[in-house]
């Protein structure tokens, strides 16, 4: 096999794009492990844990001929890093290693055969594809991801979901205590179709999207969907099952209603957090003529109280919520103000943002 050589960051770079789906643990020792294709000068790196594959490349300026194997991919990125900047690298793929030379130094690394390395492909026809922004689509999931659950057995809550139609897209993310909503208007030549996307794949989206000029293609297949971008392809399967009907979920007709600077209740939400219960998080909110009262215990019986000026001349309302899930979302939006509704002391609230009818956050009330 021939050798190249090539700077550090045209292995590095995209090491660190796809190193990210990679298990620690598996019981495949190959999913611990990244492949490289090395092909008409371009180097391929391919990371998967059967559910999700990230795909990066980079040129390198030097052609041969095709070549490619796999390798532990946190041991590749560790050497990389602890490389100075700017260092060249010769790699040399050989029987069942890689060596790896940089100056003085030099690794041999353990391989296992590409051809058992267990690639995603594209399952069929797309039903749809568009085109948008990467900024858009990583401001809609910025928006809304905080909210899926984590480890619920409602496994379908453990995911977002995207639902693209000929007026745009809209993502939803709930774990039943809260609910995220944002939509992104846009005139689409695509049928309707919901998918949902898994908690992992939508946090590497996150990560991975940048907020620039470039644009991402995303194609919607029979139980998959591919994200096109730069130098980034990733692929990741649907989770199955039936989202709820999250328009059942956002409360119409609230009376209780007032606006506050986002900053100003974020930081004494902050304030009231540290002596709040540890295990629940309330803190109770108060609400009079002109006045919200926010206030929280502990079970060491330590209290705080913060008061914020509203306008509001309705009925007084006293209601718990977990300061978590609005900390969550102040810390997620970048409005100046926030639009708080409310019903009554066993309804939830409705969050929304002025001037901006596309995003909503809905949260549920709780005892104190």
């Amino acid at each position: 096999m021939t050798s190249i050589t090539v700077q550090r960051d045209v292995v590095l770079l995209p090491l660190q794009s796809v190193s990210g789906v990679v298990e620690r643990r598996h019981t495949l020792p190959i999913l611990s492990n990244v492949l490289l294709e090395l092909q008409d000068g371009v180097l391929t790196l391919t990371a998967t844990d059967l559910e999700i594959q990230v795909a990066s490349r980079n040129e390198t300026g030097s052609a041969g001929a095709p070549q490619a194997t796999t390798v532990s991919a946190r041991k590749l990125q560790d050497i990389l890093r602890a490389l100075p900047e700017g260092s060249g690298v010769v790699l040399d793929i050989q029987d069942k290693r890689l060596q790896l030379k940089a100056g003085k130094s030099k690794f041999s690394l353990q391989t296992l055969p590409s051809q058992d390395f267990p690639k995603l492909t594209a399952a069929g026809a797309a039903s749809a594809t568009l085109e948008l922004d990467q900024k858009d689509l990583k401001r809609l999931f910025a928006r809304v991801y905080y909210a899926m659950a984590q480890q619920d057995i409602r496994y379908y809550l453990n995911g977002l979901l995207l639902s693209i139609g000929p007026q745009g897209i809209t993502a939803v993310a709930t774990d039943g205590h809260r609910l995220a909503l944002a939509s992104l208007a846009l005139a689409l030549d695509v049928p309707k179709v919901d998918v949902i996307l898994p908690r992992k794949a939508v946090l590497e989206l996150t990560k991975l999207l940048t907020d620039g000029e470039g644009k991402v293609k995303l194609e919607v297949r029979e139980n998959q969907v591919g994200f096109s971008f730069g130098v980034i392809e990733l692929i990741t399967k649907v989770v199955d099952g039936k989202f709820p009907d999250y328009q059942k979920v956002v409360p119409t007709g609230y009376r209780r209603h007032f606006t506050l600077d986002r900053v100003e209740l974020q930081q004494a939400l902050q304030r009231a957090a540290i002596l709040s219960n540890e295990k629940f998080r309330g803190v109770r909110w108060v609400l009079t003529e002109n006045a919200l009262r926010i206030a929280s215990s502990n079970t060491e019986q330590e209290e705080a109280e913060e008061e914020l000026e509203v306008i509001y001349a309705g009925e007084p309302l006293d209601v718990g919520f977990n300061v978590s899930y609005l900390l969550d979302v102040l810390a997620n939006v970048s409005s100046s103000a926030v639009e708080c509704w409310l019903g009554d002391a066993n309804s939830s609230m409705l969050i929304a943002l002025p001037g901006e009818p596309d995003f909503k956050y809905v949260v549920m009330p709780m005892r104190i």
